[in-house]
């Protein structure tokens, strides 16, 4: 089975993949005129922005969610795996990935707001009902939600338990046959109470925990950096050496750090797999251009922040990356040679949190998910019975072979991508006019509210009218 994952992984990563999300961000970022680097200040003005409805979720809680789901475990163990198993140069990847896909993340938010739909807790909408809504394929909407719930219910949140029990393995009371269960068994109380407890309470629960614990670490890193920085440009040659080895990463692609890059980076900045668009959705804005720009942000903050943090507290340590020490114990043994004890059990904190608002972010999704393939709000029996499954996955994780999970959510998650990119190319036009019409707004002096005629939509949408 192993064998056959790892088969279909090289063919969507070493091919499909790569031209897909490079070329899609590309084209959005030349279409939309850099939108990821001139808008930057507009992105931190909006994001502060209130709600219109008081009781409507603010661009601000959007953005937590999303970004729960997109700061997590892959921050830490990612990076630490791509270190150890693509070398130095999957960094460099990392940055590329992010600040050309940060224009994808744009489009598939901004399309996400367009055409959202109403509900009794507000708005909702993702991928699966822009699919619906402009292309009349609710076939193809269904194959994505399905592939939504299997990415982030089944193989992202199963990961994430795993990568949060092996950061125990270095502690004398860590027992191989019991402590992961442990472990395992009390994150899936946790969120099975923050479950049960609906949608709010995810994002108030994210809203506190994720500014928290990002400010926190990349504090941290920044005083690990300051104390090594003599290595700081021997590191930044060896990052731009490795990354143009054309020759090493020729001679075994499936293992270079272009492959381990772009598979670590979408792992953990998700910029056009879809997921995003989700949260985007539920945001009570006026114009559906903002939210794109506040996406735009989440990605910023993902990899350019917290998953440099990571590589730089790794490479400036001394510690030398191999395969026997990829995951978890690379980045304790750096933390280790910097902090000393303390550099362990800080890691075991900062998982204990990305891996806690990771599972929820996740899980918001697939609440959405669930939503659009039953055509209505699930009933309270399906919902418990949901959350009871939801939670004993989370619960098996943290026993399963580390390998076999990352190869599973890669496969899912690149799927969920090869249909996004392509619905979104097409779409595209829409929300860059959506830009357009929010830039013109905005610099006249007019008021940003927006109108679907603004953009001469010719589908049918719940808002905007």
């Amino acid at each position: 089975m192993e064998k056959i994952i790892n088969l279909i992984n090289d063919a969507l990563y070493s091919y499909a993949l790569i031209i897909i999300l490079v070329l899609g961000g590309m084209y959005f970022t030349i279409r939309s005129k850099a939108v990821q680097f001139r808008s930057l200040p507009t992105q931190f003005k909006v994001v502060t922005e209130k709600p219109n409805d008081k009781k409507g979720v603010s661009s601000f809680k959007a953005l937590m969610v999303s970004t729960a789901s997109r700061v997590g475990t892959g921050n830490i163990i990612g990076v630490s795996t791509a270190l150890c198993l693509g070398g130095f140069g999957s960094v460099f990847w990392m940055w590329i990935i992010a600040l050309i896909g940060s224009a994808s993340a744009f489009i598939e938010s901004t399309l996400a707001q367009i055409y959202k739909r109403k509900g009794i807790d507000g708005s909702y909408g993702g991928p699966a009902y822009y699919i619906e809504s402009a292309l009349k394929c609710r076939p193809l909407a269904i194959v994505f939600s399905i592939l939504l719930i299997l990415t982030y219910g089944f193989g992202f949140n199963m990961l994430a338990s795993y990568n949060l029990q092996s950061t125990f393995s270095t502690y004398s009371f860590y027992h191989e046959g019991s402590t992961p269960w442990i472990i395992g068994l009390v994150l899936a109380l946790l969120v099975g109470y923050c479950l049960f407890g609906g949608g709010s309470r995810i994002e108030k629960v994210t809203s506190v925990l994720v500014p928290f614990m990002g400010i926190a670490y990349i504090l941290v890193a920044l005083i690990i950096i300051c104390l090594n920085i003599t290595s700081t440009p021997s590191i930044f040659g060896k990052i731009f050496t490795e990354a143009f080895n054309f020759e090493a990463i020729f001679g075994g692609f499936g293992g270079s750090c272009v492959m381990y890059g772009i598979k670590r980076g979408l792992f953990s900045n998700e910029a056009g797999v879809g997921s995003a668009p989700n949260a985007s959705a539920s945001a009570d804005i006026s114009h559906p251009a903002k939210q794109g720009l506040v996406q735009v942000l989440s990605v910023f903050i993902d990899t350019i922040l917290v998953c440099s943090a990571t590589a730089f507290m790794c490479m400036c340590s001394g510690i030398e990356p191999s395969e026997s020490i990829s995951g978890a114990p690379y980045i304790q043994l750096a933390l280790k040679a910097t902090l000393g004890s303390f550099g362990p059990i800080f890691i075991t904190i900062a998982m204990i949190l990305f891996a806690f608002t990771t599972l929820l972010g996740n899980l918001y999704y697939v609440d959405k998910a669930w939503f659009h393939i039953l055509g209505k709000e699930p009933s309270k029996k399906f919902k418990y019975v949901y959350y009871v499954v939801a939670s004993l996955i989370i619960l098996l994780g943290a026993g399963l072979d580390a390998g076999l999970l990352w190869g599973i959510a890669d496969i899912t998650m690149g799927l969920m991508a090869l249909i996004n990119m392509p619905v979104i190319f097409y779409l595209s036009k829409y929300a860059l006019r959506a830009l357009k019409d929010y830039n013109y707004k905005r610099k006249s002096g007019l008021p940003d509210t927006f109108k679907a005629s603004d953009i001469d939509l010719p589908h049918e949408v719940d808002y905007w009218k």
